[in-house]
């Protein structure tokens, strides 16, 4: 029981690092003036760099590399149409738009585990879920009009590939968390090409990327390994720290002014969080 215990405490840790360092994706990605696609590849390039370097650096990299098996390679190739939306979602909308849409991931993880795993939501978990949904509902509502619906639309797109991610480690926790990361950025390289312009990239801009993709690799792992310690509700939960963050970044650093809408829902959606954890504790 106090292992049970340990492994869960662990895995709240491991998502909330993973969903901060997640809500500075959108600061990466409008830092920078490379086009979506180029961002794609560099993130990628150096993500898939060290995340492969940290598996050598620990000996694990033939049980992330050679034990992928299916649910590994399902993962590279919904994280890689994620990444495909993610991205581009940040160029058409704002940051604040894109880590909102996020915060509906407790729902479709919920109702995708229950499909698919049959795994129950418990009455906490629901709550806290509906009540994220509410906070979001707040923020679009002071937000109509003015988002760009085809960012929207890509928001949801990662918004759902990565509910199914979650479902996918929480069904086969025995999924390696590094390869599968690493497959998703390869799986990008010829479409960035086909799509963009990647070696025409500011080498200062490149050092920024490098930076995206060492943020990315981190928060892969960490998500992966949490979501294995976690029940994919909850999981999806307190990844939604990510929606009140995101728009106070991009205020700090872009000076990017979020409405009271913003502030009243990601105010909302962060109760929910703590309530949730303070709730299963």
């Amino acid at each position: 029981m106090l292992g049970n215990r340990t492994e869960y405490s662990v895995g709240i840790i491991l998502v909330l690092v993973a969903a901060v360092t997640y809500s500075t994706a959108g600061l990466f990605t409008k830092g920078v003036v490379a086009g979506a696609w180029s961002v794609i590849f560099w993130r990628g390039v150096f993500a898939a760099g060290f995340t492969t370097g940290w598996t050598v650096s620990k000996g694990t990299f033939r049980q992330n590399f050679f034990n992928i098996g299916k649910s590994g390679w399902a993962v590279g190739v919904i994280g890689a149409m994620g990444t495909a939306a993610f991205i581009p979602a940040f160029k058409l909308t704002s940051i604040a738009n894109v880590s909102l849409i996020y915060a509906a991931a407790p729902l479709i993880a919920a109702l995708l585990a229950w499909l698919a795993i049959g795994e129950q939501i418990t009455k906490r978990t629901l709550i806290g879920s509906l009540a994220a949904l509410v906070g979001v509902g707040v923020i679009v509502s002071g937000s109509m009009g003015k988002v760009n619906l085809m960012g929207d639309a890509l928001a949801l797109v990662m918004t759902v590939a990565m509910a199914t991610i979650m479902v996918i480690y929480r069904k086969y926790p025995k999924t390696p968390g590094a390869g599968p990361s690493v497959l998703q950025s390869l799986f990008l390289i010829p479409p960035s090409f086909a799509f963009g312009a990647p070696f025409q990239t500011e080498v200062f801009e490149i050092a920024i990327l490098a930076a995206f993709g060492l943020s990315f690799a981190i928060a892969s792992v960490t998500l992966a390994e949490g979501a294995k310690r976690v029940p994919s509700g909850q999981t999806a939960l307190l990844s939604a720290l990510e929606t009140p963050l995101a728009p106070l970044f991009a205020f700090i650093i872009l000076a990017e002014v979020p409405n009271l809408a913003t502030l009243l829902g990601g105010a909302v959606v962060l109760i929910a969080v703590v309530s949730s954890i303070k709730n299963a504790a």
